[in-house]
């Protein structure tokens, strides 16, 4: 499989890969194999933060490009940093062995349940006691490996919170039995599905069920399918990487221009509960909290003077004493809320302190004078 896009190459030579990655011979007990891995630690690894865990299957072909995906999209989408892991198994046809799965009953095979034990009780356990991990990890596979993560969900609590699963040559039945597991599991699930164009085995299989998965009612459930059309069986790796790790993270990405027209200002919530919702969110699902972007303030702000929704004011000003404790965020803000209240005494002592602070954004010490002036003016203080 050789998956080199223009798009990737870009990436791989814009980003490098080079100086956090290592490759080891892991000694598994269970396989009583030596087995080849590749680790991705961040260049700037913090223990005291905490770090999504990626596990790619098929290293020798999906590795570098999961890798080159997630670090342009935390450079430059916002998304978290993550440890990724890639197990190699190209070599005398090992993924074949590993994924393997009963023709009669579509469960694993007797090495396959091995390979499930390796992963689950050396490897993934080996990076969690020796990496600070979050409690949020990704399963990644191509045909057979795709298909052998699926196995994960079949546990009472799956050890993957999300799987990217692209152009899956699935087991029987897997396309019911998989619906069927994600419709009962009790657990914040994403899963990405993806095809190409080609007219395989499975592509019936994967359409039915994608098209089972659909027709789940699940909450707790983030579903996204992607069909490249003009993909082969090797192109479609490169098309949908890139797409659907921007979904498995599009919760911790800043509020885009979509997201505030089509779900802020629709809602009729205050604003505020918005980002305070989003927040929450993100910290319960990955395990820690996110640090609020000021884009995401400015967009609530936006939202607040859109919706005529001042009391949100109140609380947004106190986030930005919080988070931004040195400029004019907090102290603006809450002049304007007074201002909107009619009390203008509090409002113009509020907009002096705002004065007195750093500039920030599109915030001047020259509007808060203008504020200020506006108010001595209008009610002769």
């Amino acid at each position: 499989m050789k998956c080199f896009s223009f798009l990737w190459l870009c990436l791989f030579g814009v980003l490098g890969l080079n100086g956090q990655i290592t490759q080891e011979i892991f000694e598994s007990f269970k396989l009583q194999e030596r087995r080849d891995v590749k680790y991705y630690i961040p260049e700037d690894y913090n223990p005291e933060k905490k770090y999504p865990l990626v596990l790619v299957l098929d290293a020798e072909y999906l590795f570098d490009q999961v890798v080159a995906n997630a670090k342009f999209y935390s450079e430059f989408q916002g998304t978290p940093e993550t440890i990724i892991v890639g197990v190699f198994q190209s070599k005398n046809d090992l993924r074949w062995a590993d994924c393997a799965f009963e023709e009669d009953s579509g469960l694993p095979a007797e090495k396959a349940k091995l390979f499930f034990e390796f992963l689950g009780m050396e490897l993934i356990p080996y990076l969690k006691t020796s990496y600070s991990t979050a409690p949020f990890s990704i399963f990644i596979g191509y045909d057979i490996t795709a298909n052998f993560g699926n196995y994960f969900l079949f546990k009472e609590k799956s050890l993957f919170n999300a799987f990217i699963s692209i152009s899956p040559y699935l087991a029987p039945e897997m396309e019911n039995r998989v619906p069927a597991r994600l419709s009962d599991i009790d657990q914040q699930l994403f899963y990405h599905l993806i095809v190409g164009g080609e007219k395989d085995d499975s592509r019936k299989e994967i359409l039915a069920m994608d098209k089972n998965i659909k027709g789940l009612d699940k909450p707790s459930l983030t579903y996204h399918f992607d069909e490249f059309t003009s993909a082969n069986d090797i192109s479609v790796v490169t098309y949908g990487i890139g797409k659907a790790w921007g979904n498995m993270f599009e919760i911790f990405q800043p509020i885009s221009p979509r997201e505030y027209k089509e779900k802020i200002l629709t809602s009729e919530e205050p604003a505020y509960n918005y980002l305070e919702n989003k927040y929450n969110a993100i910290e319960d699902l990955f395990g820690f909290p996110k640090e609020v972007e000021l884009n995401d303030i400015m967009a609530i702000y936006a939202a607040c003077r859109k919706k005529d929704d001042y009391e949100s004011l109140k609380p947004l000003s106190e986030l930005c004493k919080q988070e931004f404790p040195n400029t004019m965020l907090g102290y603006y803000f809450e002049g304007e809320y007074y201002e909107e209240l009619g009390e203008a005494k509090k409002a113009l002592r509020t907009f002096e302190k705002a004065f007195g602070m750093e500039e920030i954004d599109f915030l001047t010490k020259e509007m808060a004078l203008e504020k200020m002036d506006a108010l001595k003016a209008d009610f002769g203080f």
